[in-house]
Parts: structure tokens; sequence; C-alpha cells
């Protein structure tokens, strides 16, 4: 056996876990707080987990706890391990059809008459509804705190199943007193040279117009959004349905051309959770826009509708 070769290492997720506590509190008693453990008993951990790796993490001055190099580049890693573990975990209980089926929907999104409908058919499941924030749709799925989210189609469907059930108009937010702000609807070329709001990452595909190329303040959630369009500084491109909630200061005006949103059930690609079929049923029949007929709407596949 050659002299460099190092044995594989049988990592304990539970050392591993404590070790990235310590790491975010910097503080070994903080971090026994947390875990619910004796600092004497957290301080072993640790040494055993640095004995298996072969390598010091952490360093105790009198300052405190700093992580050493090797803790620096160990800790993303060892952050990817835990969530690869409770990925694996969630899949396995999910094809199982154990554990709770979590239905997710973002702002004005209602999933009410489809999770009833679940629950009555199915009164032995735990059938739980989870509101998930406007830029994590894709994330909540693949890292299992959802099992399915209703939502509108602004992200890349890669390694996603996603159903079309419905399409919606899409308004203009104004601040009251704006020059659209008084009028019936309005065009794309009517707001060509306003600022939209820019966004980052892929969680808000098809936000703003293809080739808009004024684009003012980043955004990151949606409040924000909604002070930059009272505050002047931006107009908006925004969903229909979200025009009945919106600020005392601020005008929803129809846009004729633009391109509607699309409204998704997303799924893991490949999820066999044995609720999925009769919560789709569910969603297709009841999570439609008032006066929708359906024709030619849901159809199913990875990007189906893109």
């Amino acid at each position: 056996m050659p002299d460099s070769f190092v044995p594989p290492t049988d990592l304990e997720l539970r050392l591993v876990r404590y070790f990235t506590v310590v790491a975010e509190e910097l503080h070994f008693g903080r971090a026994a707080d947390a875990l619910h453990l004796a600092q004497p008993s957290l301080s072993r951990q640790i040494r055993r987990l640095e004995r298996e790796l072969g390598v010091r993490l952490l360093d105790r001055t009198p300052r405190g706890t700093r992580l050493t190099e090797a803790g620096e580049t160990f800790l993303p890693q060892a952050r990817e391990l835990l969530r690869i573990a409770a990925r694996a975990a969630a899949s396995a209980r999910s094809a199982a059809g154990h554990g709770p089926f979590t239905v997710g929907y973002t702002t004005h999104q209602i999933v009410t008459p489809a999770v009833r409908e679940l629950r009555h058919r199915h009164p032995e499941a735990d059938v739980r509804t989870l509101h998930v924030d406007w830029n994590e749709p894709r994330a909540a799925l693949l890292d299992h705190r959802v099992d399915v989210v209703v939502t509108r189609f602004l992200f890349a469907a890669d390694g996603l199943d996603i159903t079309v059930l419905y399409d919606e108009p899409r308004v203009l937010l104004v601040p009251l007193g704006h020059r659209l702000a008084g009028r019936e609807s309005v065009t794309l070329a009517d707001f060509a040279d306003e600022p939209l709001p820019r966004f980052t990452g892929a969680d808000r595909i098809g936000a703003n117009p293809p080739g808009h190329a004024n684009l003012g303040a980043l955004v990151e959630t949606l409040e924000d959004k909604l002070e930059l369009v009272a505050s002047g500084e931006v107009v908006s491109l925004a969903p229909a349905g979200f025009s009945g909630g919106l600020r005392p200061d601020i005008v929803a005006v129809p846009i004729e051309d633009a391109v509607p949103l699309q409204v998704v059930l997303a799924v893991r690609a490949g999820d066999r959770h044995p609720l999925l079929p009769a919560f789709r049923r569910a969603a297709e029949a009841h999570l439609v826009p008032s006066g929708a007929t359906g024709a030619g709407r849901p159809h199913a596949g990875a990007g189906a509708g893109r």
C-alpha cells in the first residue's frame, strides 16, 4: 500500500451537525445550549470528529472560538452533506408514502379547495400546507420542504415536473398620481422607457418583458418591490391576482399585450409519492381562475408550457 494512501473516513452525521452549530455560533457554550448538550460533552464530540478527520477544525482563543483553515474549508461541505442526507431521507419517506404530505403555495395562491378535497378523500393522510416565498418554489421542492407547490411559473424547470393550471393576465403597478394611473389599460410600449425592478438568479425568469433595458433597483422581496413602486422609483409588472390586495398608494392597470403568467403545479421530477396524483387531479379541478372553463388547460411534463 502506498504511503500516500488515506483510508476513507466514516463520518457520523451527528458529529458533523455539532460542528456546523459550533461554527455558526463560534462559542461552545451557546452551541451546547442550542444542541441541548452539556458543554464538556460537546467539546469531546468535536475532538472526536477532528480525530476522525485528522485535522483541527476549531481553535479556542482568549477572544473566543474561531475556525481553522481546515475548518473554513470543511464547513460548506459539511452543510451540503447534511442537506444531502436530509433530502435522501425525505425522498425515501416520500416514495414510501410515510410522513406528512406538504402542499406549498406562494403569495395570493389559494390552495384550500384542493387541499380540502385531498383530506376528504384521504382522511388517514397527514396533509399540511406551507407558504413559500415568491423566489423559493424551486428551492423548497428540491430541499424537500414541500412535496408540491402551486405558484406562478417564473423559475427554471430542470429537475421538476410542471403541470399548467391556468394563465393569469398581468397588470402594471404604478404609484398613485403616475401618468398611467388613470388609464383603463396600457400596452408594453406605453412604459417602455420606465424603469422596472431588477431581479437576480433564476427565480424570476420572465418577470420583466424581454429586452426591457431600463432596469432600476435590485429587488429581493415583494415588500421591497411595492415600496419602490409606491415611491416612484420603478413601475412593475405583476399578476392580475395581486391587484386586489395592494397598498392604497399603488394602482394596478391591465396590460393588453403582455404575455400572461402561467399558474402551475410543480413537483420534483420522478417523485412517486402516492398522494401526488390525487392532489394533481384536485388542483386541476378546483384551482382555476373565476369563470375559467378549463378548455385546453392542463398538460404535464418537465418544462411544460415554457
